[in-house]
């Protein structure tokens, strides 16, 4: 299922600090990567992958601010999970 949600210009912005940054984390940059990509796409969704390594980044209280609003915006995007 598509998410209806698509990163804003300010998640686009922080995204793209964290993936120039060299010292960003493997998992701050994928849900960088992740939330990017979804800018103007409503079909994309955030892959199971991506949504944990976001989910990673937004744990980390090392994380920068950047990275923690490109995760969230990335996790934003997930796919609602089906109820047991």
């Amino acid at each position: 299922m598509a998410s209806k949600e698509v990163t804003g210009k300010k998640a686009a912005s922080a995204a793209s600090k964290v993936l120039r940054s060299k010292g960003s984390s493997k998992a701050a940059k994928s849900a960088a990567g992740s939330a990017l990509s979804q800018t103007k796409m409503r079909a994309k969704v955030t892959s199971t992958k991506a949504g944990s390594a976001a989910s990673k980044t937004l744990r980390n209280s090392g994380s920068s601010k950047a990275a923690k609003s490109a995760a969230g915006s990335a996790l934003t995007q997930r796919p609602n999970r089906r109820k047991k």
